[in-house]
This record gives structure tokens, C-alpha cells and sequence, in this order.
């Protein structure tokens, strides 16, 4: 493998190096393959470590790498798009619903969520945890916050704790009669608790999809949903829900 100097170009050399490197991904690796050291890349294209390394940062938040605990930087997959489906849909946990309870237990939402939900501040709302999983793949991690108001009926006898809880969340929840929701979707850092829900490393980048479902006039629940964006990229449409498939493009949205 041959020494390529970048020649003197008006955009930053972190970017040009970018593209040169993501020629080099498709012409010269496999998918999965794991990329020399960044003593060897940046020595064959002739720049700094810390240039090399804003390309490959960059690289990952485009969904061309993925940093991988105990491998290092391999050459990632092609996408999974996620169809972000239309203001009306179903609950969550309703028949179809490819989420995965994990857990449930009280919390205290973050102010932002309190204000979706109009809770009182330090008041304790029922939180569901619930994965996805495509392939085999870790690919989302999701936290539900549903206010007692929107459960009352819910107790705790049969269902004290854990992935049973739960579903008894997600039963009640869906006694209600959904009368729409809204989404909204930020590009974020992987917190500690997502990087390990979804094998990634903490402040890797993710997609945030935040959901307001309404009933009876008012915030009856809010999914904050964490999706890999090294192997998820979203897609608008009508299609009620959010739905993964499997397809062959790479750009991000």
C-alpha cells in the first residue's frame, strides 16, 4: 500500500481526507474489516493524528465506521433505514410492535419530559425500558414515561418489577384510545446506560426520537427512543409506526 500525499485544497484537510479515505473504504476494504492503527493511516496519507482522527470521527457519524469495544475501528455495514411513520399510529407494545420490554421501575423524568408529560417536579412517573433488535444487532434503546394518571388502574400484585411490570404498563397504556402523536428527532452523544444497551462506546453518535402520545386531551405518555446512527438512518412516510429494513444505501438523511 503506497504513500498518498494530499495536495494543498481550499476545505479544511480533516474533510478532504474524508473523502480520500472513504475511496479508500470502498475500493481497498470489506465490510467488518478492521482499519490499520492511526499511526500507519495518518503516515500513509501524509497529515497529522488529529486531522486523521476529525476524519474518522466524521466517517462514523456518516455511518462508514464503527469503533468497536476490544476490536477497534472496523468498516461498518450498509444502513438499516428506519421509516418514521405519520402522526397517527398505535401505542407502544401494541400487536406488531417489534420493541422488547425490559425492565420497569419509578423514576423522576428530566424537566424537559416532566414538561411534556405536565408532572410536578420530582414527581415519579412509571418508566419502561424496552430494546430492539434487528439481525441480531442491537440497533435502538428506548425509555417510556408514563404518568400513574395514565395507569391508574395498574397494580402492582401481579406484576411487581422487571419486563412483567412492563408489558402491565404497556396493557394499561393501551386501554386508552390514542388520539395522535408527534415526533421529534435530534442527532446526540450515546450516554453510559445507552453505549451499553446498544454496544457501543459512551459519547459514540446516536439518533434521539422523541414521541408524544395524546389521549383524552392530553400528554399521556413520552418515548424517548436512542437509535445507533452508525447503522440507522430515518425515513419519513405514512406508514403508522417505526419500522427497520434492511437496504443497500449508505448516505445518511
Amino acid at each position: 500500500m503506497g504513500t498518498t500525499q494530499l495536495e494543498t485544497v481550499p476545505e479544511p484537510k480533516y474533510w478532504h481526507l474524508k473523502t480520500v479515505l472513504s475511496q479508500a473504504l470502498d475500493s481497498e476494504f470489506a465490510v467488518g474489516e478492521i482499519l490499520p492503527n492511526e499511526r500507519d493511516l495518518a503516515a500513509r496519507f501524509g497529515v497529522a493524528r488529529a486531522t486523521l482522527r476529525q476524519a474518522l470521527e466524521q466517517l462514523e457519524l456518516e455511518g462508514r465506521l464503527q469503533r468497536r469495544r476490544g476490536v477497534g475501528t472496523t468498516v461498518a455495514p450498509p444502513r438499516m433505514g428506519v421509516a418514521v411513520g405519520s402522526a397517527q399510529g398505535t401505542w407502544p407494545g401494541a400487536v406488531g410492535d417489534a420493541w422488547q420490554p425490559a425492565d420497569c421501575g419509578p423514576a423522576v423524568p428530566s424537566a424537559d419530559v416532566a414538561r411534556m408529560l405536565e408532572t410536578l417536579p420530582e414527581e415519579q412517573v412509571h418508566m419502561v425500558r424496552r430494546t430492539r433488535v434487528s439481525h441480531g444487532q442491537p440497533v435502538a434503546a428506548e425509555l417510556l414515561y408514563v404518568p400513574t394518571s395514565s395507569v391508574p388502574e395498574l397494580t402492582g400484585i401481579d406484576a411487581p418489577s422487571g419486563a412483567a411490570r412492563a408489558r402491565a404498563v404497556l396493557r394499561e397504556l393501551a386501554g386508552l384510545g390514542l388520539e395522535g402523536q408527534d415526533r421529534a428527532v435530534e442527532l446526540g452523544s450515546a450516554r453510559a446506560d445507552d453505549a451499553k444497551a446498544l454496544d457501543r462506546l459512551p459519547g459514540a453518535p446516536v439518533l434521539v426520537v422523541t414521541t408524544r402520545f395524546f389521549a383524552e386531551g392530553r400528554t399521556a405518555a413520552v418515548s424517548v427512543a436512542t437509535y445507533r446512527a452508525d447503522t440507522c438512518r430515518l425515513t419519513f412516510g405514512d406508514s403508522g409506526g417505526v419500522e427497520i429494513h434492511h437496504g443497500p444505501e449508505r448516505h445518511a438523511s
